[in-house]
């Protein structure tokens, strides 16, 4: 949805707005989380400023079917390695080969004469997303765990999104009133999608390894790059579904 609009910064500030919304409900609703997880709380809340930024860039200077699958493809493998090293969780031998399976097939799609001819700003902005991806993965992983309440841990973080919507608003203030009402509706739509999956990420946090819940949720980027073909023209096709099966194998792994 980004990607797909011209004005990508107030699409941004409408799925802000929208998890700020959800997460004040059901911060309101649910129990407050522990005092121990805040300080994971507001360190993700700064990562997720950077993302957005660097969301906004990535989109600006990149094909969808290349910076998405860049950014998303080396978050699984180095979530593994943070987890490992700070949290001290471990996958199984198969487990680490999906991971990496995954990785890989992700991986694939950007292989070949397409990063040759990629501006090389998106490609810095796609790589910096997929180490901030990683980093806000680890944190949130750690801090819902400590929280005590995996809903007040979401409700809080999303909460704390306001401030990208009001920085947006402030910027924009003086275009506001030639924004087309499409792009209000898209941005909002867009953060409902949003907040449902990254608040079943957070949550699944709590009863999975973190390695694994980031490769089977990367896994998403083989849809990504498929819609990158059909919606937006972006080509080859075959690559994409080569890549498919690889992601798919490596999703198996870990479930085995």
């Amino acid at each position: 949805m980004v990607k797909a609009n011209g004005d990508r910064a107030i699409v941004l500030a409408g799925v802000a707005f929208v998890h700020f919304v959800g997460g004040t409900i059901v911060a309101i609703l649910a129990p407050m989380p522990a005092p121990e997880s805040w300080p994971f709380i507001i360190a993700s809340a700064i990562i997720h400023y950077f993302y957005y930024a660097l969301i906004f860039f990535a989109y600006r200077w990149g094909d969808l079917s290349h910076v998405y699958p860049v950014s998303r493809g080396i978050a699984p493998a180095l979530v593994t390695l943070g987890a490992w090293l700070f949290v001290g969780e471990t996958l199984t031998p198969l487990g680490w080969a999906g991971v990496t399976t995954v990785s890989l097939g992700i991986l694939f799609l950007t292989a070949g004469k397409r990063i040759a001819g990629t501006d090389p700003r998106a490609l810095f902005a796609a790589l910096t997303t997929g180490v901030v991806i990683a980093i806000y993965s680890v944190v949130d992983g750690v801090g819902v765990r400590l929280s005590g309440a995996p809903m007040g841990y979401i409700g809080w973080l999303f909460a704390s999104e306001v401030l990208i919507t009001a920085f947006v608003l402030a910027r924009r203030r003086k275009t506001l009133p030639s924004v087309h009402n499409k792009l209000v509706w898209v941005g909002l739509l867009g953060g409902v999608f949003s907040a449902a999956a990254y608040g079943l990420v957070i949550f699944s946090a709590t009863i999975a390894p973190l390695g694994g819940i980031s490769a089977v949720r990367e896994s998403s980027v083989i849809i990504a790059a498929l819609i990158g073909v059909f919606m937006f023209g972006e080509r080859p096709m075959a690559k994409r579904l080569i890549a498919a099966v690889i992601v798919a194998a490596g999703v198996l792994m870990l479930a085995a």
